[in-house]
């Protein structure tokens, strides 16, 4: 596995790899490597991170911070490593990297070598295997969701809601309510 690692990286001239192991929000978490030490990683195992990595909330806070104790299957309170194991079909190019740079996504195990049970791509392999086992076929249909709002060139200010074209900004909280998406029809 690492000779096509190895291969792929002198092919492409890359410097630097980027390790990415999503947590459970789809947030990219992970280490950047000059490529050498990347390498050196495969054969020793020693692309790591802490296991909390996974308990991380979207806004960078833990699942922990309230003082509750999540059960230890979940996450070891010593917070130990995990490691990160690339999978090679992933590896790619970052194009808007001035220096060539790669990104490849990892699976997570821990030092045992078991899979890390709350690891998200853990969790979806395991998924995909039970739908294999009863024969179903998964389905993905993504789903692209977004905000209008006011152009705000500060951010130390609050996002506003933007002006439609009736001259009135909308004020209700009308989930999908269609008389407020045509208010931005050019859009």
């Amino acid at each position: 596995m690492s000779d096509n690692f190895k291969k792929w990286i002198a092919e492409n001239t890359i410097t630097e790899v980027e390790c990415l192991v999503p947590d459970l929000g789809g947030i990219a978490r992970g280490k950047i490597l000059p490529s050498d030490k990347f390498l050196k990683g495969l054969e020793d195992d020693s692309h790591r991170l802490p296991q909390s990595v996974f308990i991380q909330t979207i806004s960078g806070g833990y699942a922990t911070d309230d003082n509750e104790e999540l059960p230890t299957d979940v996450y070891n309170p010593t917070d130990i490593d995990i490691i990160l194991r690339p999978d090679f079909k992933t590896i790619r190019n970052v194009p808007w990297y001035e220096d060539p740079t790669a990104q490849v996504i990892c699976d997570a195990v821990n030092l045992n070598g078991t899979a890390v049970i709350n690891s998200s791509r853990n969790i979806l392999k395991k998924i995909l295997k039970l739908y294999e086992e009863l024969k179903y076929k998964p389905i993905v249909s993504p789903e692209v969701e977004f905000y209008l709002v006011k152009p705000n060139p500060d951010s130390d200010y609050p996002l506003e809601v933007p002006i439609g074209q009736s001259g009135r900004k909308e004020t209700g909280q009308q989930s999908f309510g269609i008389d407020a998406v045509n208010e931005f029809d050019p859009l």
